[in-house]
């Protein structure tokens, strides 16, 4: 079948090109420039949220604390009520995941509060994400869940109060099979049902 011994060997080349070439590739030059993260920097950055709230720092706010704080950082981009913009709208959207035009918001989407603290502790305000309180966060998660109707504006939002708030869309996802997350670095992310 094989005329020549160089066709013989023809099908190896492939795979050898592959053992010599590709090693090189996968490391990476450094360019004399950084340095590795120490386990405590790592462990500072750390600071996902489970679903359960049981990440959440201390700390509490309440929708009517959380509206000064939201005009003074959120309402440029979120606009006066959330449902402004110019960038996403917060509020409204319920009943509206499965028409033709959903709107997901954190009243009509998100499946826990705690991952709305989550979130808006982690990148808001966009220009300097990060960079409120804990209790600002509270305060400002509070004030959101109260304008899509989710809480009285006068209840206290905490690292027990905010677990056992009951979003619309809770049971609109499919959970991660797993007991328990390893690290939150592992999570697989949710999928709609909607």
């Amino acid at each position: 079948m094989w005329r020549t011994p160089l066709l013989k060997t023809a099908w190896f080349l492939p795979i050898l090109i592959a053992a010599v070439v590709l090693p090189t590739y996968a490391q990476s030059p450094t360019y004399g420039l950084g340095r590795p993260a120490s386990l405590e920097e790592i462990k500072a950055w750390d600071d996902a949220i489970h679903p359960d709230g049981r990440e959440l720092p201390p700390g509490s706010g309440t929708a009517v604390e959380g509206a000064k704080v939201y005009a003074a950082q959120c309402a440029a981009c979120h606009g006066k009520t959330g449902t402004e913009g110019p960038n996403d709208k917060l509020v409204g959207g319920q009943g509206t995941l499965n028409t033709k035009k959903p709107m997901k918001t954190v009243g009509s989407f998100w499946p826990y509060a705690t991952t709305v603290w989550d979130y808006i502790n982690r990148s808001m305000p966009f220009n300097k994400p990060g960079s409120m309180t804990a209790d600002e966060v509270y305060a400002v998660t509070a004030y959101v869940l109260s304008l899509n109707k989710i809480i009285r504006e006068d209840e206290a939002m905490n690292a027990k109060t905010l677990p056992q708030v009951k979003m619309p869309n809770r049971d609109g996802f499919i959970g991660d099979p797993r007991p328990d997350w390893e690290s939150p670095h592992s999570r697989a992310p949710e999928t709609s049902k909607q």
